[in-house]
């Protein structure tokens, strides 16, 4: 079976206004106000709620022992917020949807491995009405490891009824190339996410810049 396998956020999906909004709440409620902003902390959002709190809290100028110990205990907080409004802002990117219904009449299976908590995962897809286009979901804690360890990427192959020589990924990030990499599969990374063209040094086997070229893309990698 030929299996093509999905990173969420900042590939399938731009999530970082409602990753920062959940930041933006923990800040509010330490008395500080918002401190990220979508237009410069976008990527920063894509690397996850405690990337986030990082960030901020050295923008705010905390000391690293201190923000150190305010990350481990305003994150499960921070996944509150994003769980109350997960949906508000985010958006698939233009033909994601239309891409993974081509690919799945053509015969492929296509599943998601993404670094977001598996549950938060399933309920985005769920509130934006696509968790029956993918035939398995791989979260950050469905696994003792994440991306990059190839654990992830190979457990959504298997779901998938697959095999790493005939499964690819498509992500955004060098996490992405990594995990493929050590998985023995291909990569795709898009350039309409916030890092755009940049992807191009990282290493992957093929850039897209919209959704309509991925079909065949995929058939020239895995057939």
């Amino acid at each position: 079976m030929r299996t093509v396998v999905f990173d969420l956020d900042g590939t399938l999906a731009d999530t970082s206004g409602d990753l920062i909004a959940a930041a933006n709440a923990c800040f509010r409620a330490m008395g500080e106000g918002d401190v990220l902003d979508v237009g410069r902390d976008a990527c920063t959002a894509f690397r996850g709620g405690r990337a986030m709190l990082s960030a901020g809290l050295a923008r705010l100028g905390r000391p690293e022992a201190e923000a150190a110990a305010a990350v481990e205990a305003w994150y499960p907080r921070l996944l509150r917020f994003y769980e109350a409004e997960i949906d508000v802002h985010t958006r698939f990117y233009p033909g994601a949807l239309d891409a993974v219904g081509a690919l799945r009449a053509a015969g492929y299976r296509v599943g998601i491995c993404t670094n977001k908590p598996e549950a938060l995962a399933a309920l985005l897809l769920e509130r934006l009405g696509a968790r029956a286009a993918f035939a398995a979901l791989v979260g950050a804690d469905t696994l003792p490891v994440r991306k990059p360890d190839p654990a992830p990427l190979r457990e959504t192959v298997r779901r998938l009824g697959g095999a790493m020589d005939r499964a690819v990924l498509v992500g955004d990030t060098v996490t992405d190339v990594d995990t493929a990499r050590a998985a023995g599969a291909p990569s795709i990374l898009v350039t309409f996410g916030p890092n755009g063209r940049e992807v191009a040094t990282l290493g992957a086997q093929a850039l897209i810049g919209h959704f309509d070229e991925l079909p065949g893309v995929i058939r020239q990698l895995i057939g």
